[in-house]
């Protein structure tokens, strides 16, 4: 099919190179030429594992290119909206702007019969309104949901091999040929077992911001009983071994740490509470303020833990962070927790170095007035703690006797709990974990 992808950032590149390796005539626009530019040369304006080596092998075929022209989005059969909703400043709420702004320039380029497919996590009831208005200018052409469930680092196996499909379609024959226009897209997938679910637009605009908030929940929960495990002596990765073995639990995003970052949990569980508030069922989601609070409260709970590995005063001691992008394999460091701790531990009088395999450009961009250093040996030289907040593979493999030759005293702060703390005490090392003895 000649698919158009709206918003070339990271979900709509991925989502257009994924899309023309399923063998589909795929073009990307983007109103930022610098992006589109990039994208056109082979070079992938963010870190991703796996998508640029993709992105070269479908430039060769001819099946993708990238435009900064609306125009050229005429002629595509399906257009997929995949601009940012980021959190409206001074509000919870969802900004809406890109996705409107979006929509009506690509109002000029539908014909007949074509399928405006939504992909961006939006507030409900955006499906509705876009199909009400869709109906005023193209009544022949259709509105359909198709929100996406990418995590970051992993993609492209997300988009390729996803573990489900979840389309909002309206009733009728347009609901039926927004599925089927859906379904030859994703023949693929489909055929390789990936199932399917077709749903109103509601449902499926909610499915993407319930699951964020569940994860989100389960996150926070185990942080919370860390903190009950650091007043009671117990270990917090015991009690999740524990409670994970329960079938209806399950392990997975049961690692107490220093919480959750990111562009999408956090502003996407506010912009759910906020929508929530707007439709008068604000008292449904309540518990979702005490899920962001302890989130955030991790990170403050960071400061002190390392206050209290430096003696009691941060004032003029060297601290190195490890780690600044939000999660490993990648470099975003929007609302990154190591970030953020790194900042603080500078305002409350610390002197810190922050490093990281790829994200070091874009936390410069936001907190310029930390310092920064590539090389990790280079940053951990005469350090006075060093702070594991982001898992990268290169600082799970540091070694306590490596790590003793280049640092000034033998402080670490495990804010992800993947280092073996027994081994690090033993070659003399105060070692802290989180929600650990």
């Amino acid at each position: 099919m000649h698919i158009s992808i709206i918003g070339c950032g990271y979900l709509g590149a991925v989502h257009a190179v994924c899309m023309a390796k399923l063998g589909h005539d795929v073009v990307g626009i983007d109103t930022d030429s610098w992006k589109i530019g990039e994208l056109q040369a082979g070079r992938v304006p963010f870190f991703e594992p796996g998508l640029p080596e993709l992105l070269d092998e479908v430039l060769a075929t001819g099946r993708l290119k990238f435009s900064p022209n609306m125009a050229d989005a005429k002629g595509a059969q399906v257009h997929f909206l995949c601009v940012g909703t980021p959190q409206r400043k001074g509000a919870y709420a969802a900004d809406m702007r890109h996705v409107d702004g979006a929509f009506t320039a690509l109002l000029g380029s539908l014909e007949p019969g074509n399928v405006v497919v939504g992909k961006s996590t939006v507030p409900v009831g955006t499906a509705a309104r876009l199909a009400e208005l869709l109906a005023d200018h193209h009544p022949d052409s259709v509105v359909a949901w198709n929100p996406e469930f990418l995590r970051e680092g992993f993609a492209v196996k997300d988009t390729l091999s996803p573990d489900r499909f979840v389309y909002g379609v309206p009733d009728g024959e347009p609901g039926a040929r927004a599925t089927a226009a859906l379904d030859e897209i994703y023949s693929t997938p489909l055929s390789l077992g990936t199932r399917r679910l077709v749903a109103d637009y509601a449902t499926a605009e909610l499915v993407k911001a319930a699951a964020n908030s569940f994860l989100a929940t389960k996150i926070s929960f185990i942080n919370a009983m860390a903190e009950v495990c650091e007043v009671t002596g117990a270990d917090v990765t015991v009690l999740a071994d524990a409670i994970g073995l329960d079938e209806r639990i399950g392990r997975k995003f049961l690692n107490a740490g220093i919480g959750f970052g990111g562009g999408c949990l956090p502003k996407d569980i506010r912009a759910f509470m906020a929508r929530a508030g707007e439709l008068g069922a604000d008292q449904a989601l309540t518990f979702l303020r005490e899920v962001d609070d302890i989130n955030v409260r991790r990170r403050m709970r960071a400061v002190e833990l390392t206050r209290g590995l430096l003696g009691g005063s941060l004032l003029g001691r060297r601290i190195t962070v490890l780690g600044a992008a939000f999660k490993p394999d990648s470099d975003d460091v929007r609302d990154s927790p190591a970030l953020n701790i790194a900042a603080q531990l500078q305002l409350q009088g610390a002197a810190v170095t922050v490093t990281d395999p790829r994200a070091i450009d874009g936390a410069r961009h936001r907190f310029p007035e930390l310092a920064y250093e590539r090389d990790l040996d280079e940053a951990m030289s005469d350090a006075d703690a060093l702070l594991l907040l982001t898992e990268w593979d290169e600082y799970r493999a540091i070694t306590p006797e490596r790590s003793a030759q280049l640092v000034r005293t033998r402080n670490i702060l495990d804010g992800r709990n993947v280092l073996d703390g027994s081994t690090w005490r033993a070659a003399g090392w105060s070692y802290k974990g989180i929600g650990t003895p």
